[in-house]
């Protein structure tokens, strides 16, 4: 008798934020997850912070932290990983989405995901090939200029990660992409590290099978 080895698809995946980030689910309990981060942010206001302002301040975090919220949900997000600690006095502008699931057709019908990875690297501009626990992925980056027109306030670098999930039937694919604001006049290697800190959380990333 001949035996066919069935593998299991991931049923999803872990991925380490760095210190002083928080994880915000966009499926299930977004809520709870924004309540807990007001609270802690407020927490963490300055001894001499006027008492009468505290209402304001808790009240303009959580408006922006569903305008965050929407956008990446927007997006097809399914998680946010967002900076809520300083790191040397500064708020890091950045953040991280990973998106939901997507389903792509196969190139030719006996063709794997390498053959969907070949085709967007041909016409994707600075496109590069990273291995993610054991899965070959494709990463971009770019910066991107802020134009009102399109929905895009503030410039920013935008780095993303396209995955492949191994063994999944039909084919599905995951994209994490991580924006860091640009100021005017700010300094390039700052968003450099910004950068190297999302590649450094990506090489945190591992597929879960329970």
């Amino acid at each position: 008798m001949t035996t066919v080895e069935c593998r299991q698809s991931p049923r999803g995946f872990n991925l380490v934020p760095p210190p002083g980030w928080d994880v915000i689910p966009l499926r299930v309990g977004t809520r709870e997850a924004m309540d807990r981060i007001v609270r802690k942010a407020v927490a963490q206001l300055p001894p001499g912070f006027p008492k009468d302002d505290i209402p304001k301040a808790r009240l303009k975090l959580t408006r922006e932290m569903k305008k965050v919220v929407r956008r990446a949900g927007a997006k097809g997000g399914m998680t946010l990983y967002l900076p809520t600690e300083p790191l040397h006095g500064i708020v890091l502008p950045a953040s991280i989405v990973a998106s939901e699931p997507i389903e792509i057709p196969r190139v030719r019908p006996n063709s794997g995901p390498e053959a969907v990875l070949a085709a967007l690297a041909s016409v994707t501009p600075g496109v590069e090939t990273r291995e993610l626990d054991g899965v070959a992925a494709l990463r971009s980056e770019r910066d991107i200029p802020g134009n009102g027109d399109e929905g895009v306030d503030v410039a920013h670098r935008q780095v993303e990660y396209f995955v492949p999930i191994p063994d999944s039937i039909p084919d599905r694919y995951l994209t994490f992409s991580f924006s860091a604001l640009i100021a005017p006049g700010s300094d390039p290697p700052f968003y450099d590290t910004l950068v190297e800190l999302f590649d450094a959380v990506m090489g945190t990333f591992r597929w879960a099978y329970e």
